[in-house]
């Protein structure tokens, strides 16, 4: 007797199972949700508060940040580094030089003696900055 092999065709799907691929968005977004609070990226001070409008969008501004101890960071987009007076007035004047309407923020520890923000707005003038604004937290309601 012979053997007859029978062969079953299957028919080929034309769809494309997304399940997949929405179970790995899902964790993904899970993962993102929970390490994205966790990102401090900044200098941890707390603000002052006040009823101030915010400022038009001009850009990324310059930050420099003045911690209780009267420490400067300057923030120049990347991680904000611990920098003393003088070379706050040099780092700032070479970027001003190249961005003559460069916008400079002071941000200060609501703790922090008016002296120290003083001293970071002279910096500033020395540096030949034209415009320097403070940065506060609105007034919660």
């Amino acid at each position: 007797m012979s053997e007859q092999y029978v062969r079953r065709r299957r028919r080929r799907m034309s769809e494309i199972n997304v399940v997949p691929y929405i179970d790995v968005m899902l964790v993904l977004l899970v993962i993102f949700m929970v390490t994205a609070p966790l990102m401090n990226l900044g200098v941890e001070i707390e603000l002052p508060t006040g009823d101030a409008q915010p400022m038009d969008d001009q850009g990324d501004p310059l930050m420099v940040t003045v911690t209780r101890s009267g420490d400067f960071y300057l923030d120049t987009g990347d991680q904000p580094e611990l920098i003393d007076g003088q070379t706050l007035v040099a780092t700032v004047s070479a970027i001003a030089a190249r961005n003559p309407e460069l916008q400079v923020l002071v941000g200060g520890d609501r703790e922090t003696s008016y002296q120290h923000i003083y001293e970071a707005m002279v910096y500033l003038q020395q540096a030949g900055v034209a415009s320097v604004g403070l940065v506060g937290d609105p007034d919660e309601e």
